[in-house]
């Protein structure tokens, strides 16, 4: 079982319109490892890895993040405290000031949420604009070479570089509230810092450039309800652009994380200076169907994932989920990887992972 050059065939267009079945399982393993609940008969006691191997799947394998490593300079001091059992604080001091994040998990899941930002006013927007002007980045070949030789039978290794400008803030660092706070109070400084971080960001993407990787995801976790099209166009587009002037000095395959809801979003998918898009989720989970989803997408983009998760638990019928599958295959025929939108669910019914690839194989073998 070797899925590297089914993989890279598929992004390079030479695969004869096969695809390939890579679902992203790690919500319903990590959850179980949590809980320290036993797998089904016949996975006990598999790792990851093993578990795709017994599947005879594909990965996607973001595990090669860690080939990029994050370097403050001297003037930055970076704590950890532990606060109680389920609760975290990071403490990053600068001299313009220090910031600090708060955390806490869960009883059911491995999960952590912030409950305290690391922005939460203008003044920590100001300390984090620092820490971005004294940030660099390189590329580990060392971890990548090992993680190849351990992984690179799963499928082409991957990575999702920093999120752009507002999902930065949005997702990681302010929260939706206080973003949208900020935007209204203290413009100037909210640019000053997407100044910044785009800047900083030329390091991680230069180390990109250094890397053997073929396919590169902008994280972004982006959704219309959260941040709607006049956003999308007026800060996130341009920095894709930007990423594509630079990135497209290697035949790098671009492509961002679109999940939930996109409706609003249909009109601008080829405006957007990607290849194609990850995890855009049609019904019954989204709010579009996979006719509006394909149509969107127009004759050149390509979709990674396509199928809704709720369909791999037993809260549908196991038809719904064939129909959608053959539908997604045949329309995106030369332009997909699929898998999940976005992840097997913890609930989700690893019968009906095995039903998505025996589809697959012969939707492949029809195709020489």
């Amino acid at each position: 079982m070797d899925f590297h050059d089914l993989h890279k065939s598929i992004l390079k267009g030479t695969a004869h319109g096969k695809t390939i079945w890579q679902p992203r399982i790690n919500c319903w393993y990590d959850d179980r490892v949590y809980r320290g609940e036993a797998f089904p008969a016949g996975y006990e006691g598999m790792d990851r890895k093993a578990l795709y191997e017994a599947l005879g799947v594909s990965d996607r394998l973001y595990q090669f993040n860690a080939c990029f490593k994050p370097s403050y300079d001297e003037t930055i001091r970076v704590t950890h405290r532990r606060v109680d059992d389920l609760t975290d604080e990071l403490v990053i001091t600068t001299p313009e000031g220090t910031v600090n994040e708060v955390t806490r998990g869960n009883r059911s899941n491995p999960g952590r949420m912030p409950v305290k930002w690391f922005v939460e006013t203008e003044e920590d927007l100001k300390t984090w604009i620092y820490i971005e002007e004294h940030t660099t980045w390189r590329f580990d070949q060392a971890t990548y070479d090992e993680l190849f030789r351990d992984l690179g039978h799963l499928g082409l290794p991957a990575a999702f570089l920093c999120r752009v400008n507002i999902q930065q803030l949005i997702v990681t660092l302010a929260g939706v509230e206080n973003t949208y706070y900020l935007l209204a109070d203290s413009p100037d400084t909210v640019e000053a810092y997407f100044k910044a971080l785009s800047k900083s960001q030329e390091g991680y993407l230069a180390a990109a450039l250094t890397s053997p990787l073929e396919w590169l995801n902008y994280g972004d976790n982006i959704h219309c309800k959260i941040l709607p099209p006049t956003l999308l166009q007026k800060y996130v587009i341009p920095e894709y652009e930007k990423r594509r002037d630079i990135l497209k000095q290697r035949d790098i395959f671009l492509y961002s994380h679109f999940d939930g809801d996109f409706r609003d979003y249909l009109p601008l998918l080829q405006h957007c200076a990607l290849d194609g898009f990850e995890a855009l989720t049609p019904t019954p989970q989204g709010d579009v169907t996979v006719d509006e989803m394909v149509n969107a997408l127009g004759k050149d983009l390509y979709l990674v994932d396509g199928v809704a998760a709720l369909l791999f638990s037993d809260l549908y019928p196991v038809s719904m989920l064939k129909q959608q599958v053959q539908e997604v295959m045949e329309r995106m025929e030369g332009r997909l990887i699929l898998g999940i939108s976005d992840e097997l669910p913890s609930d989700g019914l690893l019968e009906r992972v095995l039903i998505v690839r025996d589809m697959v194989a012969d939707f492949n073998a029809k195709r020489g």
